[in-house]
């Protein structure tokens, strides 16, 4: 989220010396992507972040192709996703392509000790049950139901969870993402027809630091491997930073839907973009108030995309036989809209209480055996009348 943020004690300029108590420097870290032209923080550590004691061995996490030409509208059974031992374990890649890896999971109410770092890709995590602490080098972050949690890549991170039944939405991606291009001025700044607006991101707001020396295991993801490295020091030693790369949070409950007289197309529900996809929130709202509006979407063809919509709560209007939790999958290149009845059951109703997460895919999505795991093999025929 290109804004300047700042936490912690900084020096008054950058890359000048900068003391601890006991006379040692600090050690000044620049985090950031696209060499040194793409924004960037400054984190200074109370250690030196390098000191790696041992590496202990290597395991491939790439997801595997089960359906690669997939040209079948899916649905699937997202709460099948079982709990792994911890947060890294229950991860459960169902989707992914060259731009993105979709995964659910249901992590326990555990005490890790283990942190992790995914330096392939950024993720966005969408919290459907639970609550906790997001803890990260750029210190602690609240989370509830329904909050995006945007973690840039490289930034070392783990949970904290007070729930027992925690559900989330993951969209790994190769490349950041970021609000949407026709909502920003040119500084960056969200304009005032914009869906949200500054106020509505909430940033780390309390940093816990820890200047333990020790072995603290840190699982590196790379090249689609989880590398196992244990450090010296405690990840979470940073004192203070500055910069405009950072996590954050945003809540689907903040985001104010654009709204017509005649049904508006997807794009007014856009979230965030990135490269190859874009996400977007659809969030209780007004229907349409032209007096001969339909308020069901139309039929349309997705020949450059694939649809996902992740289910979060309330009645899906044009959908029928679908419930929190599922996921529906409609490819590229076959026709799709509501389900028989839907349209004419519409027209009359004046709002809508659904909410749900869209991930348009400009690339196919291929498919893992894990998804087909939880799928209804039967959904395609749902048009039928």
């Amino acid at each position: 989220m290109p804004f300047y943020q700042k936490l912690g004690e900084i020096p008054h300029k950058r890359h000048i010396q900068f003391r601890r108590e006991d006379g040692e420097l600090y050690s000044e870290q620049v985090f950031g992507t696209a060499g040194f032209t793409g924004v960037t923080s400054n984190l200074y550590h109370y250690n030196s972040p390098t000191m790696v004691k041992d590496i202990l061995g290597s395991v491939d996490v790439s997801p595997k192709i089960a359906v690669e030409c997939n040209l079948k509208s899916r649905k699937l059974e997202g709460f099948n996703v079982k709990p792994g031992k911890d947060y890294l374990e229950s991860r459960v890649p169902i989707m992914f392509n060259v731009d993105l890896t979709i995964e659910l999971a249901s992590p326990p109410k555990v005490e890790e000790e283990v942190f992790y770092k995914n330096s392939d890709q950024n993720e966005t995590v969408f919290v459907h049950n639970g609550t906790g602490v997001l803890e990260t080098m750029f210190g602690n972050m609240e989370f509830g139901e329904g909050d995006y949690l945007v973690i840039p890549k490289g930034i070392i991170y783990r949970f904290k969870f007070d729930s027992e039944d925690n559900r989330l939405l993951i969209v790994a991606s190769r490349s950041p993402v970021f609000t949407p291009k026709r909502y920003r001025n040119n500084f960056g700044q969200l304009l005032e027809h914009s869906p949200f607006c500054e106020r509505d991101f909430r940033t780390p707001n309390k940093l816990v630091v820890n200047n333990g020396m020790g072995d603290y295991l840190v699982k590196i993801r790379k090249n689609g491997m989880l590398h196992d490295y244990i450090y010296a020091s405690h990840p979470f030693d940073v004192v203070g930073w500055d910069g405009y790369l950072f996590p954050y949070a945003f809540n689907i409950k903040d985001f104010e839907p654009i709204t017509g007289r005649i049904h508006q197309p997807p794009p007014v529900h856009q979230t965030f973009e990135s490269t190859g996809f874009v996400i977007c929130s659809f969030v209780p709202r007004l229907f349409d108030y032209h007096p001969e509006s339909i308020p069901a979407p139309y039929f349309h063809s997705n020949i450059d995309s694939d649809e996902l919509l992740y289910y979060v709560d309330g009645d899906f209007m044009s959908r029928v036989g679908v419930k929190p939790g599922q996921l529906t999958l409609h490819p590229a290149g076959i026709v799709h809209g509501p389900h028989p009845g839907t349209i004419e059951a519409s027209i009359g109703e004046k709002d809508s209480q659904e909410t749900a997460v869209m991930v348009d895919t400009f690339k196919p999505l291929h498919l893992t055996q894990q998804a087909l795991d939880i799928e209804y093999p039967e959904y395609y025929k749902a048009w039928v009348k």
